[in-house]
């Protein structure tokens, strides 16, 4: 067992329960939020508990939130829902860049015009071991992205400095991938390279894609997928991810899957009148009302349930 760092505070592994291992609270840009939006805090806190305790009621026990610099993390808000709901909140310490780096860095670094270690591996260590700025909460696993444009400079940098880190504590790593351009074998590649055990790294949004072929390399290199993008069928129908799940655990690979939404409480990419007519599923509530009784539709069992949700998550944060 080991202990997990949740925004009330650590907790056994395995007191983890049903773990949707990619789920939102907040998206958003604090910048454009303080200047641009008619922003009502008690009331989106409001929402935020409403739709977690209902999770939480449809047998959700944990979510792991990866909302890191670039998304909007603000420990302080998400810290007041977390004291008001039963479910575990496990915040992550990371850059989400699809290419260059926060200006924080351009100029400080190896070799740049401050030539120093590079200071995005101390910031992700501190977060780790001693707390989110001066909230005492600390984060429990690692992100980075590699997107379209593929391993710029920015990414391979911010994606260095999260395997050194995971590294030198022992965290796991979660990483935004595009699986069309299939850059979770470059991810694989570049962590395996700073020394990262990928058995501890979620590819994540691999379930945007059908490809079993690409899918079977990175459970074999160890890695878990994470088909975590259900309620966007805009991205790939609903029977198509279901069936990619069967097919991997009909395959073997029951021990590689994870599942989420990718969904958040509120996220200021869209509208709310968007993002219902282009996804009306993307919510919480998806994998529990449709996602799981169709997998036990189509042959899965209660045990390959539990290995998904409960013991694949619970493998992620324990040190062998």
């Amino acid at each position: 067992m080991t202990a997990v760092h949740t925004v009330n505070g650590p907790v056994s592994s395995a007191e983890l329960g049903r773990v949707l291992v990619h789920e939102h609270v907040f998206v958003l840009g604090e910048e454009y939020r303080q200047n641009y939006t008619d922003w009502d805090e008690d009331a989106r806190v409001e929402d935020a508990v409403r739709r977690l305790t209902e999770l939480k009621e449809l047998g959700i026990d944990t979510i792991l939130d990866p909302t890191v610099l670039g998304l909007g993390r603000y420990l302080p808000r998400i810290q007041k829902i977390a004291a008001r709901t039963p479910l575990n909140i496990v915040p992550a310490t990371g850059i989400y860049t699809y290419n260059d780096v926060p200006f924080q860095f351009h100029h400080h670094g190896p070799g740049l015009l401050f030539d120093k270690p590079e200071p995005m591996v101390d910031l992700f260590v501190r977060d780790l071991t001693e707390g989110i700025a001066d909230t005492g909460v600390r984060a429990a696993f690692l992100k980075c992205a590699i997107e379209d444009p593929g391993l710029t400079p920015g990414v391979e940098r911010v994606m260095r400095a999260v395997g050194r880190a995971s590294v030198l504590t022992g965290a796991p790593i979660t990483v935004h991938t595009n699986a069309h351009t299939h850059s979770g074998l470059v991810a694989q590649r570049v962590l395996a390279e700073e020394g990262v055990d990928l058995s501890r790294v979620v590819i994540g949004h691999s379930g945007d894609s059908t490809d079993l072929d690409y899918l079977t390399k990175l459970a074999e290199a160890g890695s878990l997928l994470g088909m975590d993008r259900f309620g966007l069928d805009v991205l790939l129908p609903f029977d198509d991810r279901i069936d990619t799940i069967v097919e991997l655990v009909r395959r073997g690979f029951a021990e590689n899957v994870t599942v989420a939404h990718d969904a958040a409480c509120f996220i200021d990419w869209f509208d709310e009148a968007e993002k219902e007519a282009a996804a009306p599923k993307w919510n919480y509530r998806h994998i529990s009302e449709d996602v799981l009784p169709a997998l036990l539709e189509r042959g899965l069992t209660d045990d390959d349930l539990d290995t998904i949700l409960v013991h694949n998550p619970r493998r992620y944060f324990e040190r062998e």
